[in-house]
């Protein structure tokens, strides 16, 4: 990982990652897929996954759910 302008850039490599979707998902393919690796949880499009994904730090990905949960942030 490396900083710039108070960013993290994660430089993982996750082709090879085992991606999970979850069981509650809609069929119509909006959905999100999300992948655990050491020190870093990413999470991309289901429909783009070719596409960038989204990764944070351990502690940030904890924070970003917690906000999720806690109705802290509007996810439309």
């Amino acid at each position: 990982m490396s900083q710039a302008g108070g960013h993290a850039h994660f430089n993982t490599d996750f082709s090879a990652a085992a991606w999970r979707k979850s069981s509650r998902s809609a069929p119509n393919g909006n959905c999100v897929e999300v992948v655990f690796v050491p020190g870093v949880v990413a999470t991309r499009d289901s429909k783009n996954t070719s596409g960038p994904a989204l990764a944070f730090g351990r502690a940030q990905w904890a924070s970003f759910v917690g906000a999720l949960k806690s109705g802290d942030l509007d996810p439309r």
